[in-house]
């Protein structure tokens, strides 16, 4: 796969040239340090099952159907490593830019670099390593049959109280309690049609870290999202106990299906 510049992908931000099929590309933002699984190593190179998360990340978003191209999107001073673990894991496909110092500075540099005939594009995150390739398909056809933005997401189990915060660790008085039925968890990859997408970068300034949540610049903008159904195994890595479990859910898929 090769990949263009961004004043070259630029004029192609709604689509590929006139009457042309559009493609499907997935974008990994991976330049992140992931401080609450500890210090050390980035949380996108921390080891499932021997493997680096990233990697299972990329597998699990290239398997799909209806992706054509994998972008991740690597530590500004890093990309050179993160190229050489793809290379040793058969990924030589998959293409690598340099991230910035912000997640959402890091999506719209992959955004940039995508080649013209991207019309719709998947954001994916690293530190999601085991999500199924249907729940990614059914992401991008959403997408391919119109709706501007799309995230997966699954009902909340738990009751959800709105609290007053207290930066003191003092006890937080409880200020409601929303409608569990119209809360939902939501997960990646979330999907958008190019120019939704590249316009709510275009015009949402950077504030602080940065938005960490693709769709909700997108409703800043004024766009519709919507959700369709994500999965249990779709879960985020953030805390060691996650990554337990992952192994657990690695290990079972290995036994049943030599995943």
């Amino acid at each position: 796969m090769s990949i263009e510049s961004p004043e070259s992908s630029a004029s192609g931000a709604s689509g590929g040239p006139a009457g042309a099929p559009g493609r499907t590309a997935v974008v990994i933002p991976a330049a992140g340090r992931g401080v609450r699984l500890g210090p050390g190593t980035p949380k996108a190179l921390r080891e499932l099952g021997g493997v680096p998360m990233l990697v299972h990340a990329v597998r699990a978003t290239a398997r799909a159907r209806a992706v054509a191209l994998v972008v991740v999107v690597g530590p500004p001073d890093g990309t050179a490593e993160v190229r050489h673990l793809l290379d040793e894991h058969g990924l030589e496909a998959v293409e690598v830019v340099p991230g910035g110092e912000t997640r959402q500075d890091s999506v719209r540099l992959g955004l940039d670099a995508l080649p013209a005939d991207i019309d719709a594009v998947l954001v994916h995150d690293a530190a999601r390593p085991l999500v199924p390739a249907d729940t990614v398909d059914a992401v991008a056809t959403a997408v391919r049959e119109g709706a501007p933005a799309v995230v997966p997401a699954l009902p909340v189990a738990d009751t959800v109280k709105e609290v007053e915060p207290r930066g003191d660790g003092a006890a937080e008085p409880v200020t409601g309690t929303p409608d569990r039925s119209r809360l939902r968890a939501v997960q990646t990859p979330q999907g958008f049609a190019r120019k939704v997408l590249a316009e709510a970068h275009a015009r949402v300034a950077r504030e602080g870290e940065g938005a960490t949540d693709d769709a909700g610049m997108v409703e800043r903008i004024g766009v519709e999202v919507v959700v369709v159904p994500g999965h249990e195994e779709a879960f985020k890595v953030t805390r060691p106990l996650d990554l337990v479990l992952a192994e657990a859910v690695l290990a079972r898929r290995r036994a049943n299906v030599g995943y």
